[in-house]
């Protein structure tokens, strides 16, 4: 049994030689981190966010839709029971009505004083005054998405799944005005022109629509689904487009939909909804469809199918583009605005020059700056904010998966808070300092908070969050691990904020000692003449072995689980290794041998550099080797803190001399020669014995106990040949190193 003996220099808690810095300085990184009560912006910089009050919240999972209420109040419309609440500007809430259908996704306040509401998945159009409701008008679709009143005093719906615009001028009393030809009306809207406007799916087509049944495309977007529109003064759009990473799965594909009475299943984690006729949702967000060719208009009808397509949705296209804000100009050139590979953007609103947008990503609401740059208002902490609305002095923001109603003012709040995200320094890490870039404004303070942990995600098994650093360049007082985070804390007074640059976090991370992986010993191009029972052939003997960090021998097909290298002709052995170190640490090694009766190590080769090392064959006698590698990181780390690491190859068979040949006594009977040949060989299995008579082909000589498999072995040869005259006969036989032994016999 082979000993592998370990000369690994263990240094208790030894640490690397270079420090390692953490930095967050820019957006994107600062975006991976929690922010409460904070606004972030495109620079990179972290200061108090307006002051966001929670004006209303439902039992409800989800709030579809808004509309203004008489008083500075406003109508909210909840999912999945189909209510609508009236909610003033003190946050008080009533339920004024209860659809029959379980949705409301469209709120409209009519010039009338009344509201009306667009109901699914049945399809209706609901007139509200007080308290009560009756149908308005039944447009045969089965959903009402959009609802918006014109200056012509008529009422506009956009419908789906047949992508349908209806005007409507009384109860009962409306006609099909444009059919777009596409699934879904996604958005409606008028520009400063009263020019109606149409968003679509799947094909993400905006309309203008000059009349009855009479269009203009104005944009083809790229991506599949027209979101929301906002027209300016000047006769241009801010447009939202979603849907981009999204698209169908292959033909055949179902989509796996369950529903049981009211109750919403939740199949996906994308912001899909699907609506069955018995009031049942398949998820709590909006529906987002996938790009594909437009349906061929059907007839209005009273649809009874389930709303949920054959080829539902699937993200298989990562790194794609999902949502996008377009700015088309009154002359109809499009710029793009802003872009996401990660959100879904739901909403739009103008309010006091400037552009907001909502989205799915914790809820995030967002404001466009005069420079195109998009500064992170508020992170809601929700699931999606799914619609915006201005009112005089704030935007309301309506949430799902909490369906609340919340107030974003002018005035930068008080307080916030950032928690930065988790970073892992590979190994357990010495702590440093912390250092920040700050400004802050007359009465405004910024303090920091760390903790530390082993496991990835901080539990109880994390240090408590240490005292207030109040001060950069201060040591953190979080006892030494492989986790760290860090949160800052925010106060400001009088409107003024600290604003936050960069955080940088100093460690020294613990050694970590390097890895051996594999040991491989070849012979470099050596050459032997073998021949099969009739033919020639050249053979090269760079028999090549391969012994991994498992430890594992592989096993010839022989069934002699030791290794062999043959003799080469070049009369070198090349001993090679891969080796790792995970800190990145510059490596040397040191080359050992031994054979299997000696007891020491014998030093080849020290502190090379190279992962390879070569020496003559012939300075290794016939028998069985070891060989061993040892690594070490002491170039890169002080002499207490360096690693080793070492790996034994598994037997490695050196064989240099062939195998001894001793014919027997040929027999001749009835014309037939009978002759045994027995091949012993000192260090390795013979492999094989062949036969020529007078030079002419090789013809392989058959075992006797039937397997070559050991150092001694016996070989039959019969031959049917006329002896009437002299011939010589030459045997060859093979070990398992290549090695060939000769023998001749003359046949008279």
């Amino acid at each position: 049994m082979i000993r592998i003996v370990a000369l690994a220099g263990m240094v208790g808690y030894a640490f690397a030689a270079s420090t390692t810095y953490w930095e967050i300085h820019n957006y994107q990184e600062f975006l991976k981190g929690k922010l409460e009560g904070l606004s972030l912006s495109r620079d990179g910089r972290l200061s108090l966010a307006p002051r966001t009050q929670t004006l209303y919240t439902s039992d409800q999972p989800v709030i579809w839709s808004l509309a203004p209420g008489p008083d500075a109040s406003v109508y909210v419309a909840t999912g999945h029971r189909g209510q609508i609440y009236r909610v003033d500007a003190s946050g008080a809430s009533a339920l004024v009505w209860t659809a029959p259908e379980p949705e409301v996704f469209a709120l409209a306040a009519g010039p009338d004083g009344a509201l009306y509401a667009g109901t699914s998945p049945d399809g209706k159009i609901y007139q509200i005054r007080g308290n009560s409701a009756q149908e308005y008008f039944r447009p045969a679709s089965k959903y009402i998405w959009c609802l918006v009143w014109g200056s012509d005093g008529a009422l506009y719906a956009g419908t789906g799944d047949e992508g349908k615009v209806f005007r409507i001028t009384g109860p009962q009393v409306g006609e099909l005005w444009y059919e777009t030809g596409q699934r879904h009306v996604t958005a409606l809207a008028f520009d400063s022109q009263q020019r109606l406007l149409v968003g679509t799916e799947p094909n993400g087509i905006l309309y203008r629509v000059l009349g009855k049944e009479r269009a203009f495309v104005l944009h083809d977007a790229v991506m599949p689904e027209i979101r929301a529109i906002v027209p300016t003064a000047d006769g241009g759009l801010y447009v939202a487009t979603l849907g981009g990473a999204f698209g169908r799965k292959p033909a055949g594909a179902q989509a796996a939909v369950s529903a049981a009475g009211t109750t919403p299943m939740v199949s996906t984690t994308t912001t899909t909804i699907t609506v069955t006729e018995d009031g049942a949702s398949a998820q709590q967000g909006l529906e987002i469809k996938p790009k594909a060719e437009a349906p061929k208009p059907a007839a209005a009808s009273a649809s009874t199918a389930p709303a949920t397509s054959t080829t539902p949705l699937v993200d298989y296209s990562a790194g794609l583009d999902r949502s996008s804000i377009l700015r088309i100009h009154p002359d109809q050139l499009v710029e793009t605005l802003w872009v996401s590979k990660e959100e879904n953007v739901y909403d739009l609103v103008l309010q006091g020059g400037k552009l907001f947008f909502s989205t799915d990503a914790q809820g995030r609401i967002y404001r466009l700056e005069d420079d195109r740059k998009a500064t992170l208002l508020v992170e809601t902490s929700e699931g999606e904010t799914t619609r915006l609305w201005p009112s005089a002095q704030a935007i309301l923001a309506a949430t799902s998966h909490a369906a609340k109603l919340l107030r974003l003012t002018e005035q930068v709040g008080d307080r916030g808070s950032y928690e930065s995200a988790v970073h892992d320094a590979g190994a357990a890490a010495r702590w440093g300092r912390i250092r920040w870039v700050a400004e802050l404004a007359p009465g405004t303070r910024l303090v920091f908070r760390t903790r530390s942990g082993n496991s990835a995600k901080p539990d109880k098994t994390w240090s408590e969050w240490s005292d207030p650093i109040e001060q950069s360049d201060s040591l953190i007082p979080s006892p030494n691990a492989r986790y760290i985070q860090w949160k800052a804390e925010f106060a400001g007074q009088g409107g003024r904020s600290p604003v936050l640059d960069s955080v940088t976090v100093a460690y020294l991370p613990q050694n970590s000692p390097p890895a051996v992986k594999s040991i491989t010993v070849s012979a470099q191009a050596a050459t032997v003449q073998t021949k099969a029972a009739s033919s020639t052939s050249t053979a090269t003997a760079a028999y090549t072995i391969t012994v991994t960090d498992t430890g594992d021998a592989p096993v010839s097909s022989s069934g002699v689980p030791t290794q062999v290298v043959s003799r080469p002709s070049s009369g070198q052995l090349v001993v090679s290794w891969t080796a790792e170190d995970s800190d990145s640490d510059k490596l040397i090694y040191s080359l050992y041998f031994r054979g299997e009766e000696e007891r020491e190590w014998k030093l080849l080769k020290k502190d090379t550099l190279e992962a390879t090392h070569s020496f003559d064959a012939d300075a290794l006698a016939d028998g069985r080797y070891f060989f061993r590698v040892v690594a070490s990181d002491a170039p890169s780390n002080p002499p207490e803190a360096a690693r080793t690491a070492d790996l034994v190859s598994t037997p490695v068979l050196i064989d240099n001399t062939p195998p001894r040949l001793t014919l027997g006594s040929p027999r001749r009977e009835a014309g037939e020669l009978e002759l045994e040949v027995e091949v012993m060989d000192e260090t390795s299995v013979v492999k094989r014995a062949e036969a020529s008579l007078d030079a002419g082909p090789w013809m392989a000589l058959a075992v006797v106990d039937g397997v070559a498999d050991s150092r001694r072995e016996r070989f039959r040869l019969r031959l049917r040949q006329a002896f009437g005259s002299e011939h010589v006969l030459v045997v060859r036989a093979f070990d398992a190193a290549g090695n060939v032994g000769l023998a001749k016999l003359v046949l008279r």
